[in-house]
């Protein structure tokens, strides 16, 4: 399995529903999880969750950005070729005014490699 490194300039975002289904994609996301843009949109978030990543993560995650609050912390995510890359995620709720609807941005960047090792330590302990 390939480990794509993010440079220092690469910059994730997505917008999901509060069901966690993509409504917005940016070109890094698609470029980094190797995904066209229309392959993404409308699909559930979780197509680019890595199988090494715990539930307990995302439990967290989604509780709370559910209660209005931001989320942040280190997540492992698949290419769409079997490899994977990692990202320092930041999720904030907020209201589309278009959409009339609560909805999610999460925006990524480049986490160092000492982020990435206390990650993989602390998610050995989680399921």
């Amino acid at each position: 399995m390939q480990e794509y490194v993010l440079k220092n300039d690469d910059f994730l975002v997505s917008q999901t529903d509060e069901k966690g289904i993509i409504l917005f994609a940016n070109d890094d996301f698609c470029k980094i999880a190797g995904y066209k843009l229309e392959e993404l949109m409308g699909k559930p978030h979780n197509v680019v969750r890595h199988r090494d990543m715990p539930r307990a993560a995302f439990k967290d995650l989604w509780d709370t950005v559910k209660r209005g609050n931001v989320w942040s912390g280190y997540v492992k995510n698949a290419t769409k070729n079997g490899g994977f890359y990692w990202v320092y995620a930041t999720v904030y709720p907020m209201y589309d005014e278009v959409r009339r609807e609560k909805t999610y941005m999460s925006c990524r960047r480049k986490p160092s490699k000492q982020e990435i090792a206390d990650a993989q330590i602390l998610y050995k302990t989680l399921k």
